[in-house]
């Protein structure tokens, strides 16, 4: 990117899925008042592709957590990531090449690498078909007998499971923003 800055995704956990409510305008503005440039939002689920001089990822992210805590009162954790990573992401996909529905693979991002000994714990709920593949900051997740929405393998599992904070975005989506943060 000319200028030394670059293209980031911040994903919003939970937001616009159950009581935390947040215009994508207002989100907007809130990214652009930080200093960030070219800012845009993709659906109305906190997803937000924006350009900054910054190369934190993770002081990027506090740094939206807190405009929004500040100005909005909300508490709603923030994942970033660089555009190179979503690419590095979808090319790392264990599942993509044999499955067709975009909404049966899905992605979880997470706050940090989980612990080898948290990882060997995580296992699937009784009675669901889930595949899914840790690597690094992320999981790879496959349902082949279904979506998500009716999985008990969630977010709030992770998060229990793995000791870290966690968003999952479907195949489609993921695409979407690793192609407008490199496109």
């Amino acid at each position: 990117m000319a200028g030394g800055t670059n293209r980031y995704v911040a994903l919003l956990r939970g937001v616009n899925v159950g009581t935390t409510r947040i215009a994508m305008a207002d989100l907007r503005r809130l990214v652009a008042d930080l200093g960030h440039t070219e800012v845009k939002t993709y659906l109305q689920s906190g997803n937000v592709v924006f350009t900054s001089a910054g190369t934190d990822t993770a002081k990027l992210a506090r740094g939206i957590e807190r405009a929004l805590a500040d100005e909005l009162g909300l508490d709603v954790p923030v994942l970033v990531r660089s555009g190179a990573e979503l690419t590095a992401v979808i090319e790392g996909s264990p599942y993509a090449d044999r499955q067709d529905d975009p909404t049966r693979l899905l992605v979880a991002f997470l706050s940090a690498p989980p612990t080898k000994a948290r990882v060997a714990e995580l296992t699937v709920p009784a009675g669901e078909n889930v595949e899914y593949t840790v690597a690094g900051r992320e999981i790879h997740l496959h349902f082949p007998d279904g979506g998500y929405g009716r999985s008990k393998f969630t977010n709030a599992y992770l998060e229990k499971k793995l000791g870290v904070v966690a968003t999952s975005r479907n195949w489609k989506s993921v695409c979407a923003l690793r192609d407008l943060a490199t496109g």
